[in-house]
Formats: C-alpha cells, structure tokens, sequence
C-alpha cells in the first residue's frame, strides 16, 4: 500500500529576514529586575565566601543555602551575620542582626550535604504531618526544618518558653538569641542551680504542656534546656513528635528518665516512671 505525502505551502512574504520584525526583544521591566537580583545575590555570595567562618565552615553553606540567606536577608530578618555559637550533628548556629525591633537573633543552618538524614528520619516517619517524605536527603533536611519552625510555634501557644521563632526558608531558621554579645546562655547542665526544686517543677510543667497539646520533645534533658535571664527555655524541638508518632510513648519515658537522672543528681527525690505517670495523668491531649 503506497502513501502520497504532501508540502505544506509557503506564506507569501515580501523578502528575507522581514519574519524578525515582528519580535520584541527590548527589556521589560521583570527582565531588569531579575538581573538586578542577581547582581545583588552574586555579590552577596562572594561577600559571604570571602569571610574566614565560610572558608572553614564551605559544607554549612552551599550555593542553596546561600539563597536562603539571601531571601532572609532581602524581607528583612537577617542584616549582617556574626559568629557560630554552637555546632552539632545537624546544624550550625550563628549569630547574627536581625530587624531593628528584634537586634541580635540565632540563625541555625541545617547542613544538607553533611546531615545524618536517617537519625532523622527516625522522628519523621510516622509524624501525619509528613506522611509522603521519600528517602531524598534534601527533602528530609528541608521538611525537618520546617517542622522544627512549627514546633516551636505550637509549644510557645502553649505556654511553654522556647526560643520565638522569626522565620524559616529552605534549611534555615531564624528564631530569638539566647544570650548576650554574641555568647549563648548557660545550658542547664552548666548553670548553678540555688534552688533545683523550682526548676524541676518548672521543667515538669514545661513537659506537660507539651504533652498537653499533643507534642514529644524527644531528646530533652540538661543540655538542651538554657538559663536565660531567670527563666527556663526549651530548645532543639526539631526531633520533637506528635502522640500519633508510633515512637512518642518511648520517646516520651526516654525524656523522663533523663530528667530525673539530672534531678537526682541535684539531690532531689525524683524518678522517671513517677514524672511520666504525672504528666499522663495531668495532660489531656485528646481533648
């Protein structure tokens, strides 16, 4: 069976190259804009990549971190970046100026490259709130930061003092420092206790307040609680879980424990299974 194949005819024009006549390639307003960010934010990386912390620290801040500095920096959060205050498994955190109200603030940069995602994960499946994370190790440090953003706001409704976070974009949060002059104030473990009475019922209200709505720290003891100017404030809710998780109950008698443990060694009365059967017996999370 033969096909018969056919040309399409040719519009009539008048001569060679008159079809480029009808293309506007002048710039738009959008166009200069965008070029003009750019210029901004390639400055803005080669200021950063010239400081002696990026030289040393170049993992923490990969060119998408660097973005997310920059969108920081460009609604107004951050000003200038000062020294590291502390660093850890996941993440660095920094010092920094924030908006004129605010003054100094924390950044805390969760390092993408250099995270031991599958710790995390350990926290994040199970939790309805990220039900379709994958296995992708961008994706895990991006949602993890995010939800660590959400748990301080959800512990700070309910009454309990955690650092006010400020903002979060991509794997960077911006919350309140907790300090003076750029030094970060005293863990539990380091602060001199007059009176580990006050502080444990202070700790045990904290955690039943979590509880109460439905949150697990899940790594709490002295060394995430900070002393600063006479109160007792939470951080590092990033591992922090709903009741749903299917690891909270543990989690939960792990916190405990180790509060107690810290307590005991204050000299006081304190066991763990006796604080855990406190806190379920005065926190209704279901309600």
């Amino acid at each position: 069976m033969s096909e018969e194949y056919s040309l399409l005819e040719p519009d009539n024009v008048e001569g060679v190259g008159d079809e480029w006549e009808e293309i506007d390639v002048t710039d738009t307003e959008a166009d200069k804009v965008q070029r003009q960010r750019d210029r901004e934010f390639n400055k803005f990386r080669e200021r950063l990549k010239n400081t002696e912390q990026f030289k040393v620290e170049q993992s923490v801040f990969d060119d998408a971190t660097l973005g997310a500095l920059y969108k920081l920096v460009q609604d107004g959060y951050v000003q200038a970046f000062g020294g590291p205050i502390s660093s850890g498994k996941e993440a660095n955190v920094y010092s920094a100026l924030g908006s004129e109200e605010r003054g100094e603030v924390a950044v805390k940069v969760y390092r993408i490259n250099a995270s031991d995602f599958r710790d995390m994960r350990e926290y994040l499946v199970g939790d309805p709130r990220f039900e379709e994370l994958s296995g992708d190790k961008k994706r895990v440090v991006l949602a993890w930061t995010r939800k660590e953003f959400a748990n301080l706001k959800r512990a700070q409704k309910a009454g309990v003092r955690v650092p006010d976070p400020i903002a979060v974009q991509r794997n960077v949060l911006v919350m309140e420092f907790l300090g003076s002059d750029g030094d970060r104030a005293p863990t539990l473990d380091d602060a001199h206790l007059e009176n580990p009475e006050t502080a444990f019922e202070v700790v045990r209200e904290y955690m039943r307040r979590l509880y109460d709505v439905g949150l697990v720290h899940g790594d709490l003891s002295e060394y995430n609680i900070i002393v600063h100017d006479g109160e007792l404030v939470i951080i590092d809710l990033g591992q922090a879980v709903t009741i749903h998780h299917p690891n909270s109950g543990e989690f939960l008698t792990r916190d405990c424990a180790n509060v107690a443990a810290f307590f005991r060694r204050q000299g006081m009365d304190v066991r763990g299974d006796e604080l855990e059967a406190w806190i379920r017996d005065h926190a209704d999370p279901n309600k």
